[in-house]
Parts: C-alpha cells; sequence; structure tokens
C-alpha cells in the first residue's frame, strides 16, 4: 500500500468564538438559529453531501495541503458521530469531560484518502439522521446540561448543537457547495413548466393581494422579489401598481420580459436594490411572495435590512415563508430537482424583520391551498420618523 500523500494543514484554531459571533467565511450566524432548528438543518446539511459526493473529481485534492470533497466528507461523517456520542454523555451524565479526538490524527489512520465517495456517502447520511434525531428528542433542562473539553471550553447540549452545526456547515462552505445555486438551477430547469402550473392566482392568495392593495394605493412603485412565473405582479399591475419585476433565476426573468413585463435579474443577498427606472428613488413597498424562504437563515436579517433600506417611511412589506423548524431539501410541485428550503417560525421571523427595521404589523398563520403545508404570512411596515 502507497503512503498517504502530503500533510493536510492542521487546523488549530479554537472555533468555539462562532458562538457569539456571525462566522466572516462562511456566514453562519449561531444567534439566527433557535435549538429546533438543529435537527432539520443536520438533516438538510447532510443532504447536501449526498449532492457534493457525485460530483466529478471528488476524491481528487483541490491543492497541496487541502482535503478532497470525499476526505471533508469522512471528516463531516465523524464529526456527526464524535458529537452523537458527546450529546448522549452530557444526556447521560453530570458534567462529563470529552474524549480527545484528534481529526488530522483520525484521518490519516483511517485513511480518508482512499474511501470510497459513494460509501462515504451512505456512511455521513446514517451519520447525520442519527444526530439529527438525537437533538430532536431534547426537551426542556435537557438543552442546559452541561459538559467540557479537555481543554476547558464548557458546553451546554445546546451551545454544543450549535458548533457541531457550524463545523459540517462550514465544511460544505469549504468544498464549494453552494444551496442557493442549487436551487436557482432547479427553478431555471422547470422555468416553463413552474409558470404554467402556478398561473392562476390560487384562493388562498387572492385575500393577500386584497390585503395589500388596501395599504397600497394604485400608482405605488413597488419592488417584487422573486417574481418568478409573473403571476401575483400580474394582478397586481392590473390594480394599478407600477412593478419592478426580479428573480434571481434567469430562466423567469427570460419569461417574465417575454410577456411584456420589465424585470432584471437581481440576488436580493448580493445585488444593488435601487430603482434604476426612478434615479434610486425609494419603493413605496416590496412584495417578497414565497421567495425569501430560499435564503440562508443567517443572511435573511441581511437581506430585510437591504430592502427596508430601499422602502419609503411608512412603506410595506409583505412576506411569505414557510412555518416550521430548520431547513429541508424537497422535490415537489412543479420543480423535478431539488431545492432547499428555510422555515422559519413566528419568533424567530419577528426578531429579524424587527432587527433589519421593519415594525411588524401582522404575522398570520396559512394552510397552503394545494399542498397542506403551513405558512407565515407577514405584513410589516416602515417605521415613520416623528416630528
Amino acid at each position: 500500500m502507497t503512503g498517504p500523500p502530503g500533510a493536510i494543514e492542521p487546523d488549530t484554531k479554537d472555533w468555539t468564538w462562532v458562538l457569539a459571533e456571525q462566522c466572516p467565511e462562511c456566514g453562519f450566524d449561531a444567534a439566527a438559529y433557535a435549538v429546533a432548528d438543529l435537527s432539520g438543518s443536520l438533516e438538510a446539511n447532510g443532504v447536501g453531501w449526498q449532492q457534493v459526493l457525485t460530483g466529478d473529481d471528488v476524491t481528487d485534492r483541490p491543492a497541496p495541503g487541502v482535503w478532497s470533497p470525499t476526505e471533508y466528507a469522512c471528516h463531516v461523517r465523524d464529526v456527526h458521530r464524535t458529537f452523537a456520542r458527546r450529546v448522549r454523555s452530557m444526556l447521560a451524565e453530570d458534567d462529563p469531560r470529552f474524549a480527545d479526538w484528534d481529526q488530522d490524527v483520525t484521518a490519516l489512520q483511517e485513511r480518508y484518502d482512499l474511501q470510497d465517495p459513494t460509501v462515504v456517502g451512505a456512511e455521513l447520511r446514517d451519520a447525520a439522521t442519527e444526530a439529527a434525531a438525537l437533538y430532536a428528542g431534547v426537551a426542556g433542562e435537557q438543552w442546559q446540561r452541561p459538559g467540557r473539553r479537555s481543554n476547558g471550553s464548557v458546553f451546554t447540549v445546546a451551545t454544543l448543537g450549535l458548533y457541531h452545526l457550524h463545523d459540517v456547515a462550514h465544511h460544505l462552505w469549504d468544498v464549494g457547495f453552494d444551496a442557493g445555486a442549487v436551487t436557482r438551477a432547479a427553478y431555471d430547469d422547470s422555468a416553463a413548466a413552474y409558470r404554467q402550473g402556478t398561473d392562476a392566482l390560487a384562493e388562498a392568495v387572492q385575500p393577500v393581494v386584497d390585503r395589500f392593495l388596501e395599504l397600497v394605493p394604485p400608482g405605488s412603485r413597488v419592488l417584487e422579489v422573486g417574481s418568478g412565473g409573473g403571476r401575483d405582479a400580474r394582478a397586481l399591475a392590473a390594480a394599478g401598481i407600477s412593478m419592478r419585476c426580479t428573480d434571481v433565476t434567469p430562466g423567469f426573468v427570460e419569461l417574465l420580459r417575454a410577456d411584456g413585463l420589465p424585470a432584471d435579474v437581481v440576488d436580493p443577498v448580493t445585488d444593488d436594490l435601487t430603482d434604476p427606472a426612478r434615479g434610486g428613488a425609494p419603493y413605496d413597498a416590496v412584495w417578497a411572495s414565497a421567495s425569501l424562504l430560499h435564503v440562508e437563515r443567517s443572511a435573511l436579517r441581511g437581506v430585510l435590512g437591504r430592502l427596508a433600506a430601499v422602502t419609503r417611511p411608512g412603506g410595506i412589506l409583505h412576506l411569505s415563508v414557510k412555518e416550521g423548524d430548520g431547513d429541508r431539501w424537497s422535490t415537489h410541485g412543479h420543480v423535478a430537482a431539488p431545492r432547499r428550503f428555510v422555515l422559519w417560525r413566528e419568533a424567530g421571523l419577528r426578531r429579524a424583520l424587527e432587527g433589519a427595521g421593519w415594525q411588524v404589523d401582522a404575522v398570520d398563520h396559512e394552510t397552503g391551498s394545494s399542498s397542506g403545508e403551513p405558512w407565515l404570512d407577514v405584513f410589516a411596515s416602515r417605521p415613520t420618523v416623528s416630528g
């Protein structure tokens, strides 16, 4: 047997600071997560790794001293196993001290560089599912049970879970996996089918449109985030609203333009949101129906802040997201390929909105007319400046 390839540069940083600060590399923000999100988010992360391991050249190292995607996946599998053992010990013992684990020694001893990505993928999926189920079973005061590493770092089950989630999320970032790009490509490939299947305004959506129109009079300028096939834009434009249609998916924008709707490819996370048609004048309202549910949990507050910055005082926001905990990959409806959804509870969504400069006026709990899934329908406004 040949020896292992060149040594991997060891990671000697103490990453416990990510529990208090946003990671400047992968963007993970522990403050955006509730403990109830851990199970679903770990499961979704495991699905992301399955997609990574179906790629080409996943056993090749991108540079000397850097793990290949398969080696990273081996490590993530073992992270799940290690953290599951630690959580079990915290639930069964009083303030246990965790056994030392040297990840670099393990990589060499287990010959990560020789492991089969198909086998690793299955093992990682099982380990992620087992860890997710473990966190799903934690309740009440159990979240505050302590444990400690040999270097003295003290965790509770809650903080260890968040540390665990950042670890595996960061490694997906390390290998260049972008859930948003995968989701965008899924919509792009099915843009025409999606438009055809969602062309009629659903019975449950009409009251929301009517409510929006009561707050936003004809002639108002509205930024739509995630215009999709254009169904909502057409309904609002028919009522006299001046719509700026945007979508992150080029396929949708092409369809919108073909239908005579002015539209731009715009990513609300990174792109300029000011209105080019009106010299950057602020919008009167924002319509974001079933679109921001694909934005990373840690990024949503920033996106909402960017939307607030381009909306006038007193301006309105309509936002709808799926209700639930954690993240979820799904193939359903009119899109054939998997899409990643971020689920929200009312309390966390309110914090994100208020922290971004919106006043929450109403949060309605609705049931999807076609899927039966729970949704959160939000109406918020920009505070007016008092004299």
